[in-house]
């Protein structure tokens, strides 16, 4: 998952690793997203699913 960044784009590109998302199986074409803390832009930024 790779990070948007803050509304200055701050922190953009940082990763995280997580395992394959098999939650959105009606419809795989979303994208996992969710928030995590971001120790770059050291705030709590949106981080989507990248594939």
């Amino acid at each position: 998952m790779v990070s948007a960044g803050d509304e200055k784009g701050v922190g953009k590109g940082h990763v995280y690793y997580t395992r394959y998302n098999n939650k959105n199986k009606k419809d795989p074409s979303k994208k996992y997203e969710t928030t995590k803390f971001n120790p770059v832009a050291k705030k709590h930024t949106v981080y989507k699913q990248k594939k």
